[in-house]
């Protein structure tokens, strides 16, 4: 186990020093000054040379790149290009406000999703099933965007009954929460339905069946525990992507989350700031992913041991 956590920490680390070369790379080779569009075409180039130089970015890449990577080491992303605020300190903010929503979301995700795609299982072939899995289908087919549009429509327009954008008030977490987690819900729950009627057909079910065993708790004891690995997989993802931010809900909402700051920054060209987003949801991503692969010891035993790696 000990040495499982340790080969994938060391992979960890190397992903994570890949994520630093390619985010640099690929942002100093976009066409465009950063400097220019800062100024504006206001100035003169003396003036900008000397801008560049304040900021560094007249320095060979190498050199840019070495201190890129020691100020992530030291939690410094610098500071951004046009609010002169440190980059950290923007991302941090954002990170609180998408957090909140995220794990709202996700909680409404996997209580719809696993629920209903446990009660498909079990009906399996039956009407209610059928319902559940069009009603999921269209969950993953229905835009987000258009999910929130619908609900602030019906919500906050018509039955005036929820607030339409912002997060100043517990109840603003409603509607944002559902029109980004209904499309996760829908595929946790045919994931979930799949996965479950794969254990179901095993021996070990129907052993359980033949103890006398109660049928719910052969389907939460022995059915779920055992048909968790993929939809821990796909919960995994999905966090991954709530947590890095959902710029068309957080547009259509107001909201100033780590979305809405990665696409302000894309559209300044902020450097600092687009390279700060970019590297923070790249350790989102790989941190939830050791996570989840750490969580699969804990879950088969055969991994655990090292007999399925």
């Amino acid at each position: 186990m000990l040495l499982y956590i340790a080969k994938r920490l060391c992979q960890t680390v190397f992903v994570l020093v890949g994520i630093t070369f390619a985010t640099f790379c690929l942002i100093n080779i976009v066409p465009g000054d950063p400097v220019q569009v800062m100024l504006e075409k206001r100035a003169d180039p003396e003036m900008i040379q000397q801008v560049r130089h304040e900021l560094g970015t007249d320095k060979p890449l190498p050199e840019q790149y070495i201190n890129f990577v020691e100020g992530a080491v030291k939690f410094d992303l610098g500071k951004s290009y046009f609010s002169k605020e440190p980059v950290m300190s923007m991302l941090l903010r954002g990170f609180l406000v998408t957090a909140k929503l995220a794990a709202i979301s996700f909680l409404f995700a996997v209580t719809i999703g696993i629920s209903c795609g446990m009660l498909a299982a079990i009906k399996r072939g039956k009407p209610t099933d059928s319902f559940l899995m069009m009603i999921a289908i269209l969950g993953m087919s229905a835009p987000s965007f258009w999910i929130a549009i619908i609900l602030q429509i019906i919500f906050g327009l018509k039955l005036n009954l929820l607030p339409l954008s912002g997060l100043d008030q517990p109840l603003c977490y409603i509607l944002p929460s559902i029109a980004l987690g209904t499309r996760y819900a829908a595929s946790i729950a045919r994931i979930t339905r799949t996965s479950m009627l794969d254990v179901i057909k095993q021996d070990y079910i129907r052993t359980a069946r033949a103890k006398g065993v109660k049928e719910s708790m052969v389907f939460i004891k022995h059915a779920l525990k055992n048909a968790l690995i993929p939809i821990v997989t796909l919960l995994g993802t999905q966090l991954g992507n709530m947590l890095a931010g959902s710029m068309l809900i957080e547009k259509v909402f107001s909201i100033s989350g780590i979305g809405k700051l990665a696409v302000d920054s894309m559209t300044n060209r902020d450097l600092p700031l687009v390279q700060g987003t970019v590297l923070y949801i790249a350790v989102i991503f790989v941190v939830i992913n050791l996570i989840v692969d750490l969580s699969y010891a804990l879950i088969d035993p055969k991994i655990r041991y090292g007999k399925g790696a």
